[in-house]
C-alpha cells in the first residue's frame, strides 16, 4: 500500500496484492474541491454497505465479511453473475462530511463490472451511501446500488445466463455502536436481480473481557432466492487476544445451519494470527 500527498488538496493511493500471480486492488486519486466535497477517480472500494469498506485487519471475524455482503457487493464471487470483485470497481465518486461531521455522504458512478475489468455493457451503476452520527458512540445509515449487470457466468440462484444483461438493484440499512469495551455492527441487506429477490442480515459484536482479551459473537443470515427459500444461518463465537498493537491471535467456532438444495449443516473451527505494521 502507498499513500501520497501531492498538495494540501490532492492525494493519491495505490494497493497491490502480491499473492499468487499478483493483482492490482486499488489505484485512485482524491482532490478536495471544497470543505465537505472531495472528488475521487480510479479503482476503489464501492460505498455499498458499512462492512464492505472495512479493512479485513479490523473486521472481527476470521472468515471476514458476512454472507450477504460477500454476495451482494461481489466480494467473494458467490454471486456467479457478478463475479469476484473484492467489493471494488472503477469509477468516479464524490464524498465528504457536513455539519461538523454529523453527516457523511458518498455518491459514485461506476462501471458495475468489478476491478481491473472493462465494462461489458453501455450502462453505468449508481452507488449511494449516507451515514449520520447523532452520538459519539452511534452511527446509522444506508446505501444502494442501481444499474444493469452483465453476467460473466450462469447463476444457480437467479437463472440468469452468461452474457446476459439484467437489472441489478441493491440496498442496505444498518448501524454501528462503539465504546471503549463494546462494539456492535448490524445491517439488513436486500437485492433484486431481474425478478429474483435476495436478502440478508448480520449482527457482529465484540466485548472486552479483560485487558487485550475480547469475546466475539456473530449471527449471519442470507437467502439468495427468497422464492426458493435457500438460506444459511451462521452462528459464530470466539476469542481474540491483542498481543501487540494491531496484532492479534483469534480462535472461532461456526455452526452453519443450511436449508434447501440438499444442503447439510456443518461445523467450522478456525484460528488466525494477524501481524500488522
Amino acid at each position: 500500500m502507498a499513500h501520497g500527498k501531492i498538495t494540501d488538496r490532492w492525494t493519491c493511493d495505490f494497493m497491490y496484492d502480491f499473492y499468487n500471480s499478483g493483482m492490482l486492488l486499488e489505484i485512485y486519486t482524491d482532490y478536495k474541491l471544497f470543505n465537505g466535497l472531495t472528488a475521487r477517480i480510479g479503482e476503489f472500494k464501492i460505498p455499498y454497505t458499512i462492512e464492505n469498506e472495512l479493512s479485513p485487519t479490523t473486521v472481527e471475524l476470521i472468515y471476514c465479511y458476512s454472507q450477504s455482503v460477500c454476495y451482494l457487493a461481489g466480494v467473494s464471487g458467490s454471486d456467479k453473475c457478478y463475479g469476484m470483485t473484492s467489493g471494488r470497481d472503477i469509477g468516479l465518486m464524490l464524498h465528504g462530511k457536513l455539519f461538523n461531521d454529523f453527516l457523511q455522504y458518498k455518491a459514485a458512478i461506476i462501471n458495475g463490472q468489478g476491478m481491473n475489468t472493462k465494462d461489458k455493457n453501455s450502462q453505468k451503476d449508481i452507488v449511494g451511501n449516507l451515514m449520520i452520527y447523532p452520538l459519539k458512540w452511534l452511527s446509522v445509515g444506508g446505501s444502494f446500488i442501481r444499474g444493469t449487470g452483465h453476467a460473466i457466468a450462469d447463476s444457480e440462484y437467479t437463472g440468469i445466463k452468461s452474457g446476459e444483461n439484467y437489472a441489478k438493484k441493491r440496498w442496505s440499512i444498518g448501524g454501528v455502536v462503539t465504546s471503549s469495551k463494546i462494539s456492535l455492527r448490524s445491517e439488513y441487506l436486500a437485492g433484486k436481480d431481474r425478478n429474483v429477490k435476495s436478502e440478508g442480515f448480520y449482527a457482529t459484536g465484540s466485548l472486552q473481557l479483560v485487558r487485550n482479551f475480547d469475546f466475539i459473537a456473530s449471527f449471519d443470515y442470507f437467502n439468495p432466492n427468497k422464492a426458493a427459500d435457500i438460506k444459511q444461518n451462521n452462528y459464530i463465537a470466539g476469542l481474540q487476544y491483542w498481543f501487540y498493537p494491531r496484532c492479534r491471535l483469534q480462535a472461532q467456532y461456526t455452526f452453519c445451519g443450511k436449508k434447501g438444495n440438499g444442503l447439510k449443516n456443518s461445523n467450522l473451527i478456525q484460528t488466525q494470527i494477524q501481524v500488522r505494521f
